[in-house]
């Protein structure tokens, strides 16, 4: 009889503990899609190394993603810089491949999202690049829309698909 054992995952909100344990998630990734910081990807964001410091923010959340105790993932949210007041922005959505296709990107989305609206946000804003189909795929399934062009300054220039989500 072969008997696998539960997969042990965790979504949890960042701590200071888990800077450098999501960051190297976020190039590991970014190089897997060659999401270089010269096209202005978020390797590029000067605060990468300091994502707790940055979501402890009034406003802004992070959750990391834990599998057997280590991090493979994590996303957030936060106001959308240069924009109207409801607009929040999820941001810095990243999974190694053991973390995918197992629905964790929705869930945490999905709590991002929550946790948007009880911070007063109307609409929740993304960008990201055409070649991950996948991520456009759910955020669709979620109720995000192509808009056409950005919004607010992120800074991510070669972000070319945005997409907006009434909450």
């Amino acid at each position: 009889m072969n008997v696998t054992a539960p997969v042990e995952v965790k979504m949890r909100r960042i701590a200071a503990t888990d800077n450098a344990a999501i960051a190297s998630v976020i190039r590991q990734v970014s190089a897997e899609y060659g999401l270089t910081a010269d096209k202005g990807y978020t390797v590029a964001d000067p605060d990468l190394d300091e994502l707790y410091q940055l979501y402890s923010k009034p406003g802004y959340a992070y959750w990391v993603v834990e599998l057997h105790g280590e991090v493979v993932g994590g996303g957030g949210v936060a106001p959308l810089k240069c924009s109207e007041p409801d607009i929040c922005e999820l941001q810095k959505m990243y999974f190694l491949p053991a973390a995918r296709g197992q629905g964790l990107a929705k869930k945490l989305a999905l709590m991002a999202m929550d946790h948007a609206r009880t911070q007063g946000f109307t609409r929740c804003y993304l960008e990201t690049t055409a070649f991950l189909t996948d991520a456009i795929g759910l955020y669709k399934h979620l109720g995000f829309e192509h808009i056409d062009g950005p919004l607010g300054c992120t800074g991510h220039v070669d972000c070319e698909v945005r997409m907006l989500k009434t909450l």
